[in-house]
């Protein structure tokens, strides 16, 4: 079974300094059909003006992942932690007994990225931060591991049963994805446009992916996509 959830069907609200969109409920939007998926719990899409930024506010038991797409964005801690992340850089945060951060656009341009929270596989852990780069896409349909439980492939290491695999396709260029039985996925299109498994996806949408034995992805443009394989 797949399920579409569009791009305009998403929660939007523009403050000006902030442009965000939430494919699950999220602070002011709550919507009971689109709260999780699976252990999947935020995905939100979020264009930051130059020089505005979130002030240090605080997290819990959760794992934050933030995947920048254009700009830059500079992070803060409690932990002592302090970095910009920029296209090619993966960020993930441990927020675990508790911890406080700031994410603020330094530069002049809006940033423009996906923020994502996974619940987490063990709770009351050590809080923990880790960044790294990642190799570079070839374009040819090969998937990017960017977080893992293990921290495989130079991923970086999250503290939840997923995985979360980055990808950039030409037009034309296919991917086949097998899922574990028991899995499920789900696959949301940053750039471009692409079918899924006979189904047509634009930029922005996602889909939330059950009792399907193998993805099948054909760019319909130049692409690019996020895949996350929830156990």
């Amino acid at each position: 079974m797949i399920v579409i959830r569009k791009a305009e069907d998403r929660g939007h609200f523009e403050h000006g300094w902030l442009d965000t969109w939430h494919t699950f409920s999220f602070a002011d939007y709550h919507d009971p059909a689109h709260v999780h998926f699976r252990n999947l719990r935020v995905m939100n899409e979020d264009r930051i003006a130059g020089g505005q930024g979130f002030g240090m506010h605080p997290h819990r038991d959760m794992e934050i992942v933030t995947y920048v797409m254009e700009g830059q964005l500079e992070h803060r801690d409690s932990m002592g932690n302090h970095g910009v992340i920029r296209p090619g850089v993966v960020q993930r945060m441990s927020a675990g007994t508790g911890v406080l951060h700031s994410e603020v656009n330094p530069g002049p341009g809006a940033v423009h990225l996906y923020q994502i929270w996974i619940f987490p596989r063990e709770k009351g852990i050590q809080p923990g931060y880790e960044e790294k780069a990642l190799p570079e896409h070839d374009g040819e349909g090969r998937l990017v591991l960017v977080a893992s439980p293990e921290g495989a492939q130079g991923s970086v290491t999250i503290n939840a049963d997923a995985r979360l695999y980055a990808a950039k396709l030409e037009k034309g260029g296919r991917l086949e994805y097998p899922l574990t039985p028991g899995h499920g996925a789900w696959l949301q299109v940053t750039r471009g446009s692409l079918t899924l498994n006979g189904h047509d996806l634009a930029t922005s949408d996602g889909a939330a992916i059950e009792d399907v034995d193998a993805l099948n992805i054909l760019a319909t443009d130049n692409t690019e996509l996020l895949l996350f394989d929830l156990s």
